[in-house]
């Protein structure tokens, strides 16, 4: 019994020896990344597990609708033409390897316009086996600058090994398990005395500042990537630009990147989907107002798109009217507000704060239609600001009509590829502005119900719950049945391109274009919400792609579709003229239409 109790106290204290020795080997590792950096941080990325978030991502609905084999064999052409990347596969199996954790990229300061940046990451094994990864980057990176420097520094026990191709600088060095990297060398020193506890000054780490804490404090406890921006500078270079051009203004009419005190935002991959959230610490714009989603009655099983969202025209129209930045259709309707004596109050007595946005896409329509609808407060003005609407342009012919208390606006528009009637409804209860009269008035009669198929509908339920309840925006987006519509009414068209420009097929095989079910198996709607919590605006999305990548991602083939589409004129006006300006025969024997202008 003795000799048991021996062994069982010599087994506790070599677990506390072997636990203390653990503690003490991670005291830098276990060090949060905002302390080794400066307070005045402008932009931070944080990748806590490299590899975990790539596990994620391969488990992600996205990516397992990216290895389907009808996609695969689709992408497999033009993929083709992209020039190959062995270099950078291999770099990155060799970074793998090294099972990176809490790895970042961080813009120190931008002093004289000169931006200083610091990174690293911890690694598994000895700095030797780190090194034979890292030493090839370095090798790269001299060898596209062979007029760079290199030497080696002895820093208290640390060996620096810098890099210099003027103008740029690049000090690397191991601190186990740690490797640092700057692009000033009195940076990296710094971050390592923080690293190594020879630095104790909190107050100046980034830990310490106030907006980075807030902003801190609504990142959830575990995410795939986050990042924190401190836009500080940019809003006090605002502000210089403002005081020389004008006289200064007081603090409720600052731009919203004015009032912003820290932006933070985290990426999560919850189920095969991503959940973005981003948080705004500022003041609150709209107090005392939240939305209600009263529009969501005017949703049927066909809805594509619905949005709602606090829009407070009132509070910003005299901004409006004298911007110069608005659209020219913009512009040119507040001075019809202004000629018709509109005010702010009037606009703020007809109209409640709440913009409600929806799509309705049947089968039988080869394109959606899309209203636009506020809810309406006093019916009176509310005629007013819609009678001066349709005034505003002087050639275009309005005609007006009641039924069952309900009037309505239409206007015929020029004839085009896509006949519009630009339609408005208004009741006492609501406006509903679109582009079919027919449509506008079969969502009059939807706006009388409690509810709607939309609201009713299982799958928007599911999507709405991913979320918080919102404040002042939400939206959602059925990806499954917008990307079955698209393809009901652009395959024919893709084909029909296909036939009459047969240098397509060079790049793209259209005719394994994927089954429709094919791709909306692994579609989910996408869902966002905005509410204001205690100090800022949080925002979250979730969805095989959220809303934020989405709008990103079509700005990127906008802008790639304007390049092709640039190119593509190009290529006409050298195939039609010679450089003498006599006119060329077309190799073409079909004729080309003028292309719409890309938006």
């Amino acid at each position: 019994m003795r000799r048991i109790l021996l062994l069982v106290i010599a087994g506790a204290a070599a677990a506390v020896a072997i636990w203390y020795a653990w503690r003490i080997s991670q005291k830098t590792s276990g060090a949060p990344i905002s302390v080794l950096l400066p307070r005045e941080t402008i932009f931070l990325a944080h990748l806590p597990d490299f590899n975990r978030t790539r596990d994620q991502w391969h488990h992600s609905d996205l990516y397992l609708l990216s290895r389907e084999p009808a996609v695969q064999d689709f992408l497999r052409k033009p993929l083709s033409k992209l020039p190959k990347k062995d270099a950078a596969s291999q770099a990155l199996q060799d970074f793998e390897q090294l099972g990176p954790k809490d790895a970042f990229l961080a813009l120190t300061s931008v002093d004289n316009n000169n931006p200083e940046f610091a990174g690293g990451f911890r690694f598994q094994g000895s700095p030797e086996d780190a090194e034979r990864v890292i030493g090839k980057w370095r090798s790269n990176l001299l060898e596209k600058n062979l007029g760079a420097k290199r030497e080696k520094l002895q820093y208290e026990h640390h060996e620096i090994e810098m890099v210099t191709a003027t103008p740029f600088t690049l000090a690397t060095a191991y601190d186990r398990p740690w490797f640092f990297a700057a692009t000033d060398l009195a940076e990296l020193k710094v971050i390592l005395d923080r690293a190594d506890g020879r630095l104790k000054n909190s107050k100046v780490a980034l830990d310490a500042d106030e907006a980075y804490r807030a902003a801190a404090a609504h990142m959830p406890s575990s995410y795939a990537a986050s990042f924190y921006l401190q836009p500080k500078m940019f809003s006090e270079r605002i502000a210089a630009l403002r005081a020389v051009i004008q006289s200064p203004v007081s603090s409720n009419e600052r731009t919203m990147l004015e009032q912003v005190r820290g932006i933070s935002g985290a990426t999560t991959f919850e189920n095969g989907k991503i959940h973005d959230l981003l948080f705004l610490e500022m003041p609150e714009l709209e107090e005392h107002a939240k939305i209600t989603r009263s529009s969501l009655t005017l949703g049927t099983k066909d809805t594509v798109f619905y949005l709602s969202m606090l829009l407070n025209v009132g509070q910003k129209f005299e901004a409006l009217s004298q911007a110069a930045g608005v659209g020219g259709a913009m512009q040119k309707l507040f001075q019809t507000f202004s000629n018709s004596g509109i005010t702010a109050d009037d606009w703020k007595a007809a109209f409640e704060l709440e913009l409600g946005s929806l799509a309705d896409w049947p089968s039988s329509a080869h394109w959606p239609s899309l209203f636009l609808t506020l809810p309406v407060i006093d019916a009176t003005k509310a005629g007013e600001i819609v009678e001066a609407i349709t005034r505003g342009e002087e050639d275009a012919i309005w005609t007006q009509t009641e039924k069952n208390g309900v009037r309505y606006f239409s206007m015929q528009s020029p004839a085009s590829l896509m006949a519009v009637t630009p339609t408005i409804a208004l009741s006492n209860r609501t406006l509903i502005a679109g582009f079919n009269p027919v449509s506008v008035e079969e969502a009059i009669k939807r706006g009388g119900g409690a509810s709607s198929e939309l609201s009713n509908s299982q799958t928007y339920k599911n999507a709405a719950r991913l979320v918080p309840s919102p404040s002042n925006f939400f939206a959602y987006v059925d990806t499954a049945l917008l990307y079955s519509r698209l393809d009901a009414s652009l395959r024919p068209m893709f084909l029909l391109a296909a036939a009459f420009m047969p240098g397509i097929t060079d790049y793209v095989n259209l005719g394994k274009l994927p089954a429709p079910e094919v791709i909306t198996k692994h579609l989910s709607p996408i869902v966002s919400s905005q509410r204001y919590e205690r100090d800022g605006y949080v925002a979250e999305s979730v969805g095989p792609l959220t809303l934020d990548q989405s709008a990103i991602g079509l700005a990127i083939l906008s802008s790639v579709g304007a390049a092709a589409h640039q190119k593509a004129d190009t290529g006409l006006m050298g195939w039609g003229s010679s450089p003498t300006g006599t006119s060329q025969p077309s190799l073409n024997p079909y004729p080309t239409p003028n292309a719409a202008p890309t938006p």
